[in-house]
């Protein structure tokens, strides 16, 4: 796994075009690129830098849910959401902090203002997990990929459950060529925090085997894909676990991927790493259903990566 995605990172610094993006950071970026993983020769955790798999667990759980509180996240003390719901509540007519706008970033001196934004923001989590009121307004991101897995909203008012409905089907009609769940829905797009990133994935099942392609829209290479690449392959392994079947593939294609202009030193250090060996992966054997495990139900094992390597995230 890893030595595919350092093969990923080296293509985009080597070849990759410089563009503006929705930020104002700027990236590198290549159009059209595709990985795959053998899920059964070790699970795909990346191993030239820490990926904190308690985060990933806690997300894709969270998402299995359909939740799209980030109480649930907090809860789990995961952040990695915390920005988005962070930046809707300090545009909201509620806020009566400091200016977060980059009016306010002008104003100040880059150190001030991250100061007094992490002030800002750590009170707004605290907030969320103990005024249940609050976190209803302010925690929740709209409809993102929760929702769409699992309450799409259909025209007729009705609901459908991609998930639970793509399960069912693997279990009776295997060979199906429509074993596809959808996060992007148009409609729903400009209510999102975040407009979906993996935007649709498609199970394939062969010779006893269940394989998963995800299509991303957009990847954040350094600090996004090898998330992306673990929640998917463990929410592979759930699905093969719960349907009787082995894991296969994961194949990852990728849209727009890019390395954002201020990670180009982190993948630097990164590509100096030598890959080493691939971890596994534990799942409960009490538990049968998806929607039954808890994080304790989910650990990796064998698991020595390099140290970790922080880069700030682009909103």
């Amino acid at each position: 796994m890893t030595r595919a995605y350092m093969d990923l990172c080296q293509k985009v610094l080597d070849e990759g075009i410089e563009k503006t993006d929705r930020t104002g950071t700027g990236t590198k970026s290549i159009f059209g690129y595709q990985m795959r993983f053998d899920l059964s020769e070790g699970f795909p955790l990346l191993t030239t830098k820490r990926v904190p798999f308690s985060l990933i667990k806690s997300e894709l759980l969270w998402f299995i849910k359909g939740d799209t509180n980030i109480r649930y996240l907090l809860e789990h003390n995961n952040h990695i959401w915390d920005e988005w719901a962070f930046e809707r509540y300090v545009k909201s007519e509620s806020y009566k902090g400091p200016d977060m706008t980059d009016f306010g970033r002008r104003a100040l001196k880059d150190a001030e203002f991250n100061t007094v934004y992490q002030k800002e923001k750590q009170q707004f989590c605290d907030r969320i997990l103990n005024d249940e009121k609050f976190a209803e307004q302010f925690g929740d991101l709209g409809n993102v990929y929760g929702s769409q897995w699992r309450h799409w909203q259909t025209k007729k008012g009705e609901t459908i459950d991609q998930l639970k409905d793509v399960i069912e089907m693997i279990k009776t009609n295997p060979d199906s060529r429509r074993l596809i769940v959808s996060a992007w829905n148009p409609e729903d797009v400009p209510s999102m925090a975040l407009p979906p990133c993996h935007t649709l994935f498609q199970f394939y099942v062969a010779n006893g085997k269940l394989s998963c392609q995800l299509y991303q829209r957009s990847g954040d290479i350094f600090l996004g894909v090898p998330f992306n690449i673990a929640s998917y392959a463990l929410l592979t392994h759930l699905i093969a676990h719960e349907t009787g079947l082995e894991v296969g593939e994961f194949v990852h294609t990728l849209g727009d991927a890019h390395i954002y202009a201020n990670h180009y030193g982190q993948v630097e250090e990164l590509l100096a790493r030598e890959p080493k060996g691939k971890p596994t992966l534990w799942l409960n054997p009490d538990k049968q259903s998806v929607f039954d495990f808890d994080m304790t139900d989910i650990q990796i094992e064998h698991y020595d990566p390099h140290p970790a390597i922080k880069a700030p995230i682009a909103v």
